[in-house]
């Protein structure tokens, strides 16, 4: 701080006088001060009963006002303000969001909705008592450790004796001076057989669940800690081909917000979409519609990949033990909860002992006072002092059976029983009274004895009286990882200027190479034989004569590279063919020998491991006897890039024609099935379904009686009901028995997939049909076990061999009634041995080994011509 100092004469006021002042007692005071307040008054919970204070307060004068009726919103925060420091806003705002928990309050009113994001109405609208859980669970004054009101003029508990993982059921955010928690909200049902394995001595393992519901990956969740991550989605499903239906959210979105991020997507040109309509009420509907000829599974990867659709949630687990702040996982948050719910329950019972056993005490006393007519002893009695002397004088025969001494308070309640009770005293009553207490205290000793046993016993009953309705709404599921690159709306055009080395989005007046998008890379091949990846700008040079110009695909081992070149300015030619997977980013590769003014003069790309026939053409120099020839790319091994090649011929070539279109020389595509993130996959994991070639599809049959085939695609997403997916045969029948729900018949009907792409119904489409078994064996046999009728034998189960029950007819076809028997239940056997006929593909006889390119980035060549060391492709 610097100050002038006024009082100086003019003489002396030449230069102004400065004053310094440190702040650094006072700023390290005031901010710790201030810090401290915020982490342990505001921000964060304690540990023991998981409510921060705010929480904690609204809860114990929600106590102070309950008398079983719903009290208006703004008269309990008036209450609450009793004990709290700040205003009416914060105390609101604090009660809004545990009502919409739906656990410790029950509401009355518009309370807002956490899925679309409404607002509640104002406090003076809304009403609100304890539930019945939250009395059971969070109340009990006898154990409660009281501490004076901010101001002093009330009492307010340090912690409520809450007696279940409080915490870990709701959740808990906030942010303070340095730190923040954020704790996920997990299930209730869940948590109670956590902590009963707890007590059990038995491990557990605990995975949040969340309000909104949706679906969830918890691999990385780290039970809880820092470090951990959760990844949520939506749930989208396909309504029809040109629309999606999203029926549960993300955790910490809104429908609101959602919607808001699918549109951001569409006008980035992300994704491309028609409309959004938001029908939500009670439960999420946002119908996205889709244009006409856009892929849903690629459109729903899409949403995962550019919106809100999916979302990553950091948990950070800080509570506050004994006035400091302490990091912990979930699993050591329920294992102190449940321990110190075994110890209020301990506190508990001793209190009810100590309760019982001074009933017992008094009840005894009382009858020894009258059974002894001991009262009689006071009537001559004329001071306080000598009743007291004669009632304790008359008690001391009898009293030896009791469990502590007789007091004088014991004496003085005695001499307040009153005549009328004295005149009605009835013996076998009293002591059906004591031995009453008697077995209660045995009751209450017994299970401080086994107090384990007891805990786990107050668990489950908490389980069975409010556990209904309370199971998991999330999903548990792995994710694959969205590759946006497969999935973006390819919004933009590429161009190319081959002759000076261009390419581009803003060459509109140049050559148009193809659709792509701002976050694709792109591949370029000139033809000095050099090769470069670069990402998609408006404009970029990468050498001139190009020509081959892509889009790149990372990791893609089915485009393969056919090559000839010749190797320096008048150096003979070699022929390869390779693959690209990987590269780094703008450098340039030289797929030649590296010798100066060498020149590719054959090139073609094949997404699919085609292999051409080629002509070299010879120029006529010296005694040179053959000048043309054939070359058939699939007599050469796919190698690595970095490869010399094969020699073609030491002499001058003067032109290389096309003589014939190749074939694929790659094996079929093996593609496997991983049921736990349900999706397929060419990487093997999961189960094999089978080997793909490029017009081979997958046959996809659902619960509901739907079929259909499609092109295996890694972006392809299947519903929950699938029950066949599987390689399509196309003169392999499919066999199904359904029950008709309008007739109340089973029917059997065999058939042959009529219309490719396009999902088919085969049971009638009353609402109470339901396919019962379905097969794709050649010869299926199935069992029918009938139902016992009243005074009637049981029929003997009936094997049917569909093949000769029915013939093959159409899809649409209503089938052959099965049996006029009631049925109990269907199975279907082992089929028939059948010897599939052998499928017959032209490429068969032309086929190269697939084994995975190694992914050398170096420039290194190959000193020997032939290059023996073989690197084939998948």
């Amino acid at each position: 701080m610097i100050e002038e100092n006024d009082d100086l004469t003019n003489e002396q006021h030449d230069e102004p006088q400065e004053t310094i002042t440190r702040v650094t007692g006072m700023y390290k005071d005031w901010f710790l001060d201030y810090a401290s307040y915020v982490i342990l008054e505001r921000a964060v919970p304690a540990i023991e009963d998981g409510f921060k204070p705010v929480q904690r307060r609204i809860m114990h004068s929600m106590k102070d006002l309950d008398d079983g009726r719903y009290n208006k919103v703004a008269n309990i925060v008036g209450h609450t303000m009793q004990y709290h420091p700040h205003g009416d806003a914060s105390i609101a705002d604090a009660m809004v969001q545990m009502g919409q928990k739906d656990l410790l309050i029950d509401t009355q009113g518009n309370w807002g909705n956490i899925l679309t994001g409404d607002r509640a109405a104002a406090s003076r609208y809304i009403e609100a008592r304890l539930s019945k859980f939250g009395l059971d669970v969070v109340f009990n004054p006898k154990i409660t450790e009281w501490q004076a009101s901010y101001d002093g003029r009330r009492k307010e508990p340090v912690n409520l004796p809450v007696m279940f993982p409080l915490l870990l059921a709701q959740g808990g955010e906030g942010i303070a001076v340095g730190l923040s928690t954020k704790i996920l909200p997990h299930n209730f049902i869940e948590l109670i057989d956590a902590s009963i394995k707890h007590l059990k001595g038995k491990r557990f393992t605990l995975v949040p669940d969340f309000p909104t519901a949706g679906i969830a990956d918890f691999s990385n969740y780290n039970d809880g800690n820092r470090g951990g991550k959760v990844r949520v989605r939506a749930k989208i499903s396909q309504l029809d081909k040109n629309t999606l239906v999203i029926t549960e959210l993300p955790f910490g979105t809104t429908t609101s917000s959602l919607i808001d991020s699918i549109l951001k997507a569409n006008d980035k040109g992300k994704i491309k979409i028609k409309k959004i309509e938001d029908n939500t009420a009670a439960e999420v509907e946002i119908l996205v519609h889709l244009p006409s000829g856009l892929s849903p599974d690629k459109t729903i990867d899409a949403l995962y990949a550019f919106t809100s659709c999916e979302s990553s949630i950091s948990p950070l687990g800080c509570v506050i033990e004994e006035n400091k702040p302490l990091f912990i996982g979930v699993s050591e948050m329920l294992r102190r909860s449940t321990d110190n719910t075994v110890q209020l329950l301990k506190q508990e019972l001793e209190i009810k002992l100590g309760e019982l056993e001074e009933q017992w005490h008094f009840a005894s006393l009382e009858r020894i006072f009258i059974e002894k007519r001991i009262y009689r002893d006071i009537e001559e009695e004329e001071t306080w002092e000598g009743v007291i002397q004669a009632i304790d004088k008359g008690l001391q025969p009898h009293i030896k059976h009791l469990k502590r001494a007789v007091t004088e308070d014991d004496i003085v309640r005695l001499t307040e029983i009153r005549i009328k009770r004295i005149s009605k005293f009835d013996i076998d009553k009293a002591q059906q009274k004591i031995e009453s207490l008697e077995e209660q205290i045995a009751e209450v000793k017994h299970h401080l004895d086994n107090l384990i046993d007891y805990a786990i016993a107050y668990f489950t009953r908490l389980k069975n009286d409010y556990g209904e309705g309370r199971e998991r709404k999330t999903e548990i599921r792995t994710f694959d990882d969205v590759d946006a690159t497969k999935v973006v709306i390819r919004n933009t055009k590429l161009y190319v200027n081959r002759e000076e080395g261009f390419v581009g989005t803003s060459l509109r007046r140049d050559e148009y190479v193809c659709d792509c998008s701002d976050i694709d890379d792109i591949i370029v091949f000139t033809k000095s034989g050099k090769m470069m990846v670069t990402r998609v700008d408006s404009k970029t040079f990468v050498g001139k004569d190009i020509i081959h110009v892509a889009v790149f695909k990372k990791k893609d081992k089915r485009t393969i590279y056919n090559m000839v070149y010749r190797d320096g300015s008048r150096g003979p030619s070699y022929i390869k063919r390779f693959a690209v997977t990987a590269m780094t980013r703008d450098r340039e590769y030289d797929l030649t020998n590296g010798n100066k003014g060498s020149q590719i003069t054959y090139f073609s790309a094949n997404p699919n491991g085609e292999a051409e026939i080629v002509t070299i053409n010879l120029r006529q120099v010296g005694s040179i006897k053959k000048l043309k020839w054939d070359i058939d790319f699939a007599d050469i091994l796919i190698k690595a890039r970095t490869s010399k090649g094969n020699l073609v011929t030491k002499y001058s070539v003067k032109r290389i024609e096309l003589k014939e279109k190749g074939v694929s020389t790659l094996k079929p595509r093996k593609v496997w099935f991983d049921e736990t993130v349900q999706r397929i996959n060419v990487d093997g994991r999961g189960e094999l379904i089978g080997e793909f070639r490029g017009e081979d599809k997958l046959l996809i049959i659902n619960q509901k009686g739907e079929v259909r085939t499609a092109t295996p695609e890694v972006t392809m997403h299947f519903d929950n009901d699938m029950i066949v997916l599987e390689k399509w045969i196309p003169k392999k029948p499919i066999s199904a028995i359904y029950y008709h729900g309008g007739k109340d018949i089973y029917y059997v009907k065999r058939f042959l997939i009529e219309n490719e792409n396009r999902v088919e119904s085969f049971i009638s489409e009353d609402p109470n049909s339901q396919l019962e078994i379905v097969s794709t064996d050649w010869k299926p046999i199935a069992e029918v076990v009938f139902a016992k009728e009243r005074g009637k034998d049981r029929k003997e189960n009936l094997e049917v061999n569909l093949e000769e029950f029915i013939a093959i007819k159409g899809i649409s076809a209503l089938g052959n009634q099965l049996t006029k028997d009631k049925v109990n239940q269907i199975n279907l056997l082992e089929p028939l041995p059948y010897e599939a006929p052998e499928e017959v593909h032209a490429d068969d006889l032309e086929v190269v080994d697939e084994t995975e390119v190694s992914g050398d980035n170096s420039d290194s060549k190959k000193d020997s011509e032939t290059d023996d060391s073989q690197t084939t492709l998948f």
